[in-house]
């Protein structure tokens, strides 16, 4: 049942930060995105991207998230699309909003970023107060190389140094990938690219 592009779902941006200083000591991202051994290294996916026969009827440029498969799809032309691996929302911080009762949500790419900056919002901040407040963009961002705003909502399409991740159900909501595949995502499309979210 996915419910698309709702109110604060706060869940998205969640996804970690560090700041400088004594904060930095006491703080590890890992604990917000699920963590693991290569939070700060690079990594290739576990999930080869590669271009696989596609049957859907969507348009060519259109991204399909299907979270179920925890796969992504780029819509290609005749019947193909490049598919990539993603990590998606871990239970309690899956999609929500206003299709309820849907199986799809459908959305847009609002915004683009190199290397974004993150600050968490403020349904993060109640749950972990002892989150910084706001994060440069770089290597050590928990949103990686390369962010895809969808709509007006706090949910992304973004990179990610925990390449172990992908392929499971762990974020705060947002659609995760390798740093390699987010940047190659990003060069492919635009804003305005219509996202659609399928929760089978």
């Amino acid at each position: 049942m996915i419910r698309f592009f709702a109110a604060p779902i706060a869940a998205i941006a969640l996804l970690t930060a560090t700041a400088g200083g004594a904060f930095a000591e006491e703080f590890d991202s890992r604990d917000i995105m699920g963590g693991g051994p290569n939070f700060f290294r690079g990594g290739s996916s576990p999930i080869p991207r590669t271009t696989v026969n596609y049957s859907g009827n969507y348009a060519p440029g259109t991204i399909v998230v299907n979270t179920s498969e925890r796969r992504l799809y780029l819509v290609l032309q005749n019947g193909q699309a490049l598919r990539y691996g993603i990590g998606v929302g871990r239970d309690g911080f899956r999609w929500g909003g206003v299709h309820r009762g849907g199986e799809r949500g459908e959305g847009r790419i609002t915004a683009k970023k190199e290397w974004p900056d993150w600050t968490p919002p403020s349904q993060m901040l109640a749950r972990r107060p002892d989150l910084p407040r706001h994060m440069k963009g770089g290597i050590e961002n928990p949103l990686g190389a390369r962010a895809m705003y969808l709509g007006s909502t706090l949910y992304r399409i973004h990179g990610s140094n925990e390449p172990e991740t992908i392929g499971q159900a762990v974020s705060s909501g947002c659609f995760r990938m390798t740093n390699d595949d987010v940047s190659d995502l990003y060069s492919r499309v635009s804003v305005g690219t219509t996202v659609v979210v399928l929760n089978n």
